[in-house]
């Protein structure tokens, strides 16, 4: 709905436009364009800043993090196939990102203009309607966020395009040790997940832009000590006694650093460079603690003097009760004993 007007538009997101006939008129602006202080709608010029990239970048590397996650869970320990998978994959969302600037604005450029997000409130431009005579809506639903909001929808849908062109091929040629069902387990995995990223980003597009430097800090975190724990690494020697190891450590610290420079935007190099060195902290910590910690460490497998390994501290709890009442009617049985044979050496 339009509605011609001579004074401001009301609202927050509503902008003087030009109409048909070249009458002004108040309403959404057309995509690509904002308006001003003035409710006048404007076509945003602006560069994306480092934080609006580190959001697209944190965007993009969800979907490829699926994808190895599943492979791996897959067809890792099954089939030499994995690697070629994962290359697949890291091409696949390349292509997608890659072809996603390409049919942005300017079309044919690796570049976007964008508008600079001010709140959140310009994520959900739909709830800012306003009523001006309490009756009537004023539809001013627009991309407030250009194209950061869309363009995270398009990337999604080549991700998906190019993955049934590529993935399926690829898997009935070198997956031939895994069976029928479970070489193409990894693309169903996608055809999920791929859905519930769109509709993450449709409905919480706002609060992953804010939120995305701590998600990534915090899951990083976690699934590295999860990994390390499950891997029953407890030392350096452990660590490196597997390429495959290090390449997962060296994947975390890279997102370490990635969410510590997502919070800092590194707006002062001086003081926010050195805060990369606590990168390696985390992994430090837990290697020089996991000996101490494990419950089945070496103080724990020690020998006793006679060969025998100690039993479980929950068995030996158990069956003390046991030992004391056997040995309290050992010694019963004992003492009858003796009394009888006393009482016979009388009798002779």
């Amino acid at each position: 709905m339009s509605v011609s007007m001579n004074w401001n538009c009301p609202g927050l997101y509503c902008g003087v436009k030009n109409g048909e006939n070249g009458s002004e008129q108040c309403g959404a602006c057309p995509r690509g364009e904002r308006t001003s202080i003035m409710k006048i709608c404007q076509k945003c010029m602006d560069t994306p800043e480092l934080y609006d990239w580190l959001y697209l970048g944190f965007m993009a590397m969800l979907p490829l993090v699926l994808h190895w996650f599943f492979i791996e869970w897959y067809t890792g320990k099954k089939s030499s196939s994995a690697l070629f998978q994962h290359i697949t994959a890291l091409f696949e969302c390349s292509a997608a990102a890659v072809v996603t600037l390409l049919v942005n604005d300017p079309v044919g450029e690796l570049a976007i203009r964008s508008c600079r997000v001010q709140m959140l409130s310009d994520w959900y431009t739909m709830l800012y309607n306003p009523s001006p005579n309490y009756v009537d809506t004023l539809h001013c639903t627009q991309e407030a966020v250009f194209p950061l909001y869309t363009i995270v929808l398009i990337y999604y849908a080549f991700c998906l395009v190019f993955m049934m062109m590529l993935r399926p091929l690829l898997v009935k040629k070198i997956a031939c040790g895994l069976g029928k069902t479970d070489r193409f387990k990894s693309i169903y995995a996608a055809l999920y997940f791929f859905p519930i990223l769109t509709v993450l980003q449709a409905v919480g597009g706002g609060l992953l832009y804010y939120a995305f430097p701590y998600i990534i800090l915090v899951l990083s975190l976690v699934t590295l000590a999860v990994y390390m724990s499950a891997s029953e690494i407890q030392s350096f020697k452990n660590l490196v006694a597997k390429k495959k190891r290090l390449v997962v450590l060296f994947s975390h610290w890279l997102l370490h650093a990635y969410g510590i420079i997502s919070i800092t935007r590194l707006d002062n190099l001086k003081q926010d460079l050195p805060l990369l060195a606590l990168v390696p902290g985390p992994a430090l910590f837990y290697l020089l603690t996991a000996s101490g910690q494990d419950p089945h460490g070496p103080s724990q497998s020690r020998t006793l003097p006679t060969g025998r390994c100690p039993q479980d501290a929950a068995h030996r709890t158990l069956s003390a009760g046991f030992h004391r009442r056997f040995k309290r009617r050992a010694c019963l049985c004992q003492n009858t004993r003796l009394h009888v044979n006393i009482l016979h050496a009388f009798a002779d």
